[in-house]
């Protein structure tokens, strides 16, 4: 068997993950190298392996795992490039106009219902304590008597 490279689409959204396939692929039998890209959520694999067993192994870790569909036409990448260029000045100042109005909603609602809720748990809190101590007496007066 010669030397092959195979690359999967992991589904990691973290190093924790990308642990959990480093693991796997360190303990399989002919592979010689491979490279964990999380950002990219792209393994790629080298050595004397079928791509199938890696497919199988990795997804094992119970992370989704598919083969790499490398969609590699230049002419597709500038224009997926341009409309998320355009699209992030307009997200930023929409995002800071509400984070702006919400905050002065927010401060007069968070202070009445606490001002209510204390004086309701103080006198439930109490009670309890009350039925429980005089609860342990008389059973601790029949042990006595029992003894």
């Amino acid at each position: 068997m010669s030397s092959q490279t195979v690359v999967l689409k992991v589904g990691m959204s973290c190093q924790g993950c990308a642990g959990a396939v480093n693991r796997v692929l360190g303990k399989m039998e002919g592979v010689e190298s491979f490279d964990i890209d999380v950002k990219e959520q792209k393994v790629t694999i080298r050595g004397n392996i079928q791509p199938e067993e890696v497919l199988q192994a990795v997804s094992k870790t119970g992370k989704k795992t598919s083969f790499w569909v490398d969609e590699a036409p230049p002419e597709n990448k500038p224009s997926e490039i341009a409309p998320l260029a355009s699209a992030e000045p307009e997200n930023k100042p929409s995002e800071t106009s509400p984070i702006t109005s919400a905050e002065p909603e927010n401060k007069p609602s968070e202070t009445s219902p606490v001002t209510s809720a204390e004086p309701e748990n103080k006198p439930s809190e109490t009670s309890p304590v009350a039925s429980v101590e005089s609860d342990n007496k008389p059973s601790q007066t029949s042990i006595d008597t029992v003894a």
